[in-house]
């Protein structure tokens, strides 16, 4: 449909009536009205003075004249409004059948009257009273909350009051006079007199409205959406907005609510009551009923209601995380959650398109006769009327029209509900013989779990959903064990897994929802208990596997930075702080442990990708503690922390084991006071500082630890001061420091605070000249120590074993020091440029490839525990294909050559002559 209507014969009645300089588009859409929308036609009739501003000055100034005059506050308030209704209903209607304002126009003009209607309402209540619009809000939801009223809809609102703010009189308690101010503005609004009305108000939204009065204080409303509230008004509050009274006062209760409406962890069981109420609307709207004669426009199948839920289901799993999602209208989401990726773009783009017309085809049937209606009429007479407004030849091509709009929408909607279904191949109450058919292998092992499982011994499987859930999943679980390499082991971490589960029916819900996650969580059970053991503890975590971008490669340390500090824009204090950067970053290690296991990732990338996570969780913690703690003891002028990484966090290779080695340092001058209430000299500040962003990465809260944080590479170890003043730092390092030092200063890095002088300091000291003999000397004897204090641990240990990481680093650190090439803290960086140069063979590049990847590897799947001898099939497998070896046996030859590599470079550097 593309509502363009024909030529049209204006009657010498109409002519009389129409002013000159009126355009041909507008005179045309006056004759459509004229003709087929009695209502229209009377207000044609009685409203010259609108009709002249409409040829004189056009659509928008006409409706702005109309909103000025039911803002007039000198004019009595129930005519005024009255009138002004009539006007903006005259010319918007005039403006969408003339084909000059689209939907969005239209449906934005009639809330924005609405909007100021509601408001001067309960200003002229409250007037009444002798009181300033203040402690009352009307709170709108459904389509006027998201400002896509229709032309003749109901204004959902919901009254939320202040009892210490309500006006009383005499005896009145503030519940009563909230009420009867409430009542008030509801009659202003939607009682009928001579001028008509202005809003249909139905204020059945609100909370347990059958026995709640009109008006419900703050705190009880807060209570109720907070531990009370259905599903329903989760979906309802997608859409709520302040519209009139104390809108400050409504605007600051919905951002108290947000957590009831967008939940971080996703909701399935929501999700799941979504689809069941709009599979009961389609029964009752659908039966029996073909698109053609009292098709329902709002509720029948593919009809508006189903864009609506469409996008709503979306914005409700998503929305929690991506607070660009949080769009009220249905449109602005659609185009939210394509571009986001979560729907693909041509389908939002079908939606969107039978939307707009399914929408402006509801319009034509309610400005006929101003009627609530989103029926298409039964009687021939009234459809050939409707199909003439909206341009077409006769009532057969608006229901073949109708039927093009709906078809996309019901099979877009159709596939978002299929999660509804029932499992087709339920497990049986005795599940030997149905083992024994499809997965012999388990008939011994399973039974008795699947037996403890439905008896309910786990708090997670005890409610009738979660039950429901669990028996859905079920068969897809165990085709997973049956798959797993070690069925055993699988099966009992599993069961781990769902000892571990809080009560609540969300993660089986999941599951349910998205059975792909049932491969995903068969490789966790069966491969690594690192993850396994995180999923016990918060399940949550399994959403952010749902994203579309879930197995891409995570942005650099600058975006990631970025994000996190959107994500903390707004939080209420330092310990949320803390606890939104736990959570996001426990969120992003679990996905960077997922893709290894998945094979979407390699482990390189991965390490690079941890350490980026903790760049960016110091980042954003930094300034956060540092403002906290200035509350009391102010800054320090010309003064500034620097956090340096070293390490495998500095050198970008982290594993999920990895601890964070910091080294702290102050810029300026170290006796300098802060200018706080209760001042300190720099050196006393920046160590206080220091220790309290230890204390903010390490320490637990709500969403658990961070990181474990390790300081002792700082000057002096243990017994020096935690941060030292850069020109400290410079002098101990020149004067004072060891060899071993100036090994790890080869990996370090700034990651937070003014990086110049730092930068400029680790250069000095990493290209200064050097005895390569005595440091040669000292790297062999360190070597010998560290071979003393830490024994190699069975043959995959690929750090502390002869020929392993450990080696290849000390080749690699000596090498930079004796040189002064190289000085990248990035160990791959370093190996080419010292390659490059002749120093390195050209095959240790390999070598540390092979033995970094396993490394990453191993502490993912044996979380810093001892690798066995022997290692279990499945590990055995994954690690090969990780490395690209064919089998085991290709990946410990890959390992052995590795090994032989670097212990031969170990050789040409400390054994057989300098060939610097």
């Amino acid at each position: 449909m593309n509502f363009v209507l024909p030529a049209a014969v204006v009657p010498p009645e109409l002519a009389a009536l129409l002013p000159s300089g009126l355009t041909p588009a507008l005179t045309k859409a006056a004759g459509a009205a004229w003709a087929d929308a009695p209502f229209l036609k009377g207000l044609i009739r009685g409203r010259p003075a609108t009709l002249a501003l409409l040829a004189a000055a056009g659509p928008e100034a006409a409706l702005a004249a109309a909103l000025a005059q039911a803002g007039d506050a000198a004019q009595p308030i129930m005519p005024r409004l009255r009138t002004a209704r009539r006007d903006v209903a005259l010319v918007v209607a005039l403006a969408d059948l003339a084909g000059l304002w689209g939907l969005e126009q239209v449906t934005a003009a009639l809330s924005d009257f609405t909007d100021l209607a509601i408001d001067a309402a309960i200003a002229a209540a409250l007037a009444e009273r002798g009181a300033p619009p203040r402690g009352l809000t009307a709170l709108a939801l459904g389509k006027l909350g998201s400002r896509e009223l229709n032309y003749s809809s109901d204004a959902d609102l919901i009254f939320v009051h202040d009892p210490d703010l309500i006006p009383r009189r005499g005896n009145e308690d503030s519940g009563e006079a909230a009420v009867r101010i409430t009542r008030r503005a509801v009659a202003i609004l939607g009682d009928l007199t001579p001028d008509g009305y202005v809003a249909r108000i139905d204020l059945r939204l609100r909370p347990a409205s059958e026995i709640t009065p009109m008006s419900i204080s703050l705190a009880a409303a807060e209570h109720y959406y907070q531990s009370e509230a259905l599903t329903w008004e989760r979906v309802a509050f997608i859409r709520a907005r302040a519209v009139g009274g104390d809108v400050a006062m409504g605007s600051d209760f919905l951002v108290r609510i947000r957590p009831f409406v967008w939940r971080r962890s996703l909701d399935y069981t929501a999700v799941r009551d979504i689809q069941s109420v709009s599979l009961r609307i389609r029964d009752h709207f659908d039966g029996g009923q073909a698109v053609g004669p009292g098709f329902d426009l709002k509720r029948g199948r593919g009809g508006i209601r189903e864009v609506e839920f469409f996008a709503q289901i979306n914005q409700l799993i998503w929305g929690g995380r991506d607070p660009a999602l949080r769009c009220p209208a249905t449109l602005d989401g659609l185009a939210a959650l394509a571009a986001a990726g979560h729907v693909p773009p041509a389908e939002a783009e079908r939606l969107a398109a039978s939307y707009r017309a399914l929408r402006t085809l509801e319009h034509r049937l309610q400005m006929r006769r101003d009627e609530q209606t989103h029926a298409v009429p039964r009687l021939i007479a009234d459809r050939q009327a409707v199909a003439r407004l909206c341009g077409l030849k006769d009532a057969k091509a608006l229901e073949a029209g109708l039927a093009r709009l709906t078809d996309p929408v019901a099979a877009a909607y159709d596939r978002l509900i299929q999660a509804a279904a029932p499992a087709a191949t339920p497990v049986p109450a005795d599940p030997k013989a149905w083992l024994k058919q499809h997965h012999p292998a388990l008939v011994k092992l399973l039974p008795p779990l699947i037996a403890s499982w439905r008896q309910g011994k786990y708090r997670a499987l005890r409610s009738e959903s979660a039950r429901a859930d669990f028996e859905a999943v079920l068969p897809m679980l165990i085709e997973r064990l049956a798959a797993a390499a070690d069925p055993a082991t699988a099966a009992a971490r599993l069961d781990g897994l769902l000892a571990a589960l809080p009560a609540g029916a969300q993660f089986l819900a999941l599951l349910r929802a998205n059975p792909r996650l049932v491969g995903l969580l068969g490789n966790l059970v069966g491969i690594t208990p690192v993850l396994a053991q995180a999923l016990a503890r918060d399940p949550a975590l399994f959403d952010v596997m749902l994203s579309p971008d879930a197995f891409a490669p995570l942005p650099d340390a600058e975006t990631l930075t970025a994000q996190l500090a959107g994500l903390c824009r707004g939080a209420q204090g330092l310990e949320d702080v803390l606890d939104r950067v736990r959570r996001w970053t426990a969120e992003y290690r679990f996905q960077l442990g997922a893709q290894l296991i998945e094979g979407h990732a390699g482990a390189l990338a991965v390490g690079r990708s941890l350490a980026d996570l903790a760049d960016a969780a110091v980042r954003i913690l930094l300034p956060v503690v540092a403002a906290d703690y200035a509350a009391v003891h102010g800054r320090v002028p010309g003064g500034e922390l620097v956090v340096l990484a070293l390490g495998r966090h500095g050198g970008r290779a982290m594993t999920h084991a990895s601890d964070l080695d910091l080294v702290f340092l102050f810029s300026g001058h170290h006796e300098t006071l802060s200018d706080g209430a209760k001042p300190l000299p720099a050196s006393q500040y920046f160590n206080r500082l220091a220790a309290r962003l230890v204390t903010a990465l390490s320490v637990p809260t709500a969403s658990g630890a961070l990181y474990e944080v390790d300081t002792r590479l700082r000057p002096w170890g243990a017994k020096g001061n935690l941060a030292l003043s850069v020109g400290s730092f410079a002098r101990y390092q020149m004067e004072e420091a060891e060899s071993w030092e100036h090994m790890a200063l080869t990996r370090a890095r700034v990651v937070a605070g003014p990086a110049a002088d730092a930068d400029a300091v680790i250069h000095a000291v990493l290209s200064q000249p050097r005895d390569v003999g005595a440091l040669r000397s000292s790297v062999l004897q360190m070597r010998a120590d560290m071979a003393a204090a830490k024994k190699p641990q069975g043959r995959f240990d690929v750090k502390l074993a002869a020929g392993g990481l450990v080696d290849l680093e000390f080749i690699v650190h000596f090498r930079q020091l004796a040189s002064a090439r190289g000085l990248h803290p990035e160990l791959p960086a370093a190996l080419a440029q010292l390659i490059a140069d002749g120093q390195l063979p050209a095959d240790l590049a390999r070598a540390h490839d092979v033995l970094a990847r396993c490394l990453i590897w191993l502490r993912l799947l044996f979380a810093g525990a001892r690798v066995p001898d022997a290692l279990p099939d499945p590990v055995a497998a994954i690690l090969a294909r990780a490395l690209g070896a064919a089998n085991f046996a290709g990946l410990v030859e890959q390992l052995a050559i590795a090994r032989e590599q670097v212990r031969v470079a170990w050789a040409q550097t400390f054994t057989q002559g300098d060939r610097l």
